[in-house]
């Protein structure tokens, strides 16, 4: 089995796909002759040529759109936006458009678009680079966003967005292109979109996390172990949109306590619906409220400060011992 960082992973799925089935096509900016920004399509346009993986001009909105009309067309479409921060460009032909064309038609079309994109903070980028904006897109029916935290699961996650009938966000945490390496099978395997994955077994409390924040989570889980004896169960959501309500519960039935932790800012996002879907369906198994670790509600702030705006071990730390406390 091959050691894989997970843009490694992420260019074994395309390469995969693209064989795999001659309607899939890739494109974006940059991502044809010089292989991406992150190289994620590297090589991809010399193995399956130009009017396979292309090249587009610099417009968001177009990007998407030409995506809508080819997936109407019956071509699996993989269309990247170059950074997450110029979503806004394309933000009407993606919720507007690509998420209710099944709505729209009375299911006569679909729209499988799988739409991936780096985003997230930690690597000092300018401004409009790094902000989470996955809130966004939580809130719009018809979309499926996906959030991996290892190369493992960016591959069969990968896989399984393209392969889906409807439109997916698949968001590439860009702290985790090259941080570490995993054993990741060469062979095709998909993991199911909307399941969630425990990372880290716990009974004392229960972390809920997503892309960079899993690795953030254990930190604070085994830093609180070795402090104070407790153990925390961390879970990595994989999908943010739908969430696996199914495996929070079943978690916070053995821990009775649960914290979410998230890079996007603090209101209305992702953790707001996770205290959300809690409350509907767990409130009896709790001892104490639900708690959120992330930043405040502030533009995504320049490089030079982030450090001191993204949530760390030690804010989560924090907030476990907080929880604890109620």
């Amino acid at each position: 089995m091959a050691q894989m960082t997970m843009i490694q992973a992420i260019t074994h799925a395309l390469d995969l796909e693209l064989a795999r089935d001659e309607r899939v096509l890739v494109f974006g900016e940059d991502v044809g002759k010089n292989g991406g920004v992150f190289r994620a399509t590297e090589g991809l346009q010399q193995k399956y040529g130009p009017n396979r993986v292309f090249d587009t001009p610099l417009a968001e909105s177009g990007i998407i759109g030409l995506a809508n009309g080819l997936a109407i067309q019956g071509f699996r479409p993989v269309p990247e936006i170059q950074f997450f921060g110029f979503v806004f460009e394309a933000f009407d032909q993606i919720a507007g458009q690509l998420a209710r064309t099944r709505y729209r038609t009375g299911g006569r079309y679909t729209a499988p678009v799988t739409i991936r994109s780096p985003f997230g903070g930690g690597v000092h980028t300018p401004e409009m680079h790094a902000d989470s904006l996955e809130g966004l897109f939580v809130q719009t029916p018809g979309i499926k966003v996906v959030i991996p935290s290892t190369p493992y699961d960016a591959k069969g996650l990968l896989l399984s967005a393209i392969r889906d009938p409807d439109p997916v966000i698949f968001l590439e945490h860009m702290k985790l292109y090259r941080s570490f390496r995993q054993e990741v099978p060469e062979d095709d395997y998909t993991i199911p979109l909307g399941v969630a994955n425990v990372v880290r077994e716990g009974k004392h409390a229960t972390v809920i996390a997503y892309g960079a924040m899993v690795h953030v989570a254990l930190k604070a889980a085994e830093q609180w172990s070795k402090a104070k004896g407790l153990e925390a169960e961390v879970i990595d959501l994989r999908t943010v949109n739908p969430i696996d309500i199914d495996t929070i519960v079943a978690s916070i039935k053995k821990t009775n306590r649960a914290i979410v932790v998230q890079e996007a800012q603090r209101s209305a996002g992702a953790a707001a619906e996770i205290v959300a879907q809690i409350n509907e369906n767990a409130i009896y198994y709790l001892e104490a409220p639900v708690l959120r670790a992330t930043p405040p509600d502030t533009v995504y702030p320049f490089g030079m400060i982030e450090d001191e705006w993204l949530p760390t071990p030690e804010y989560v730390l924090k907030t476990l011992d907080k929880v604890m406390s109620l």
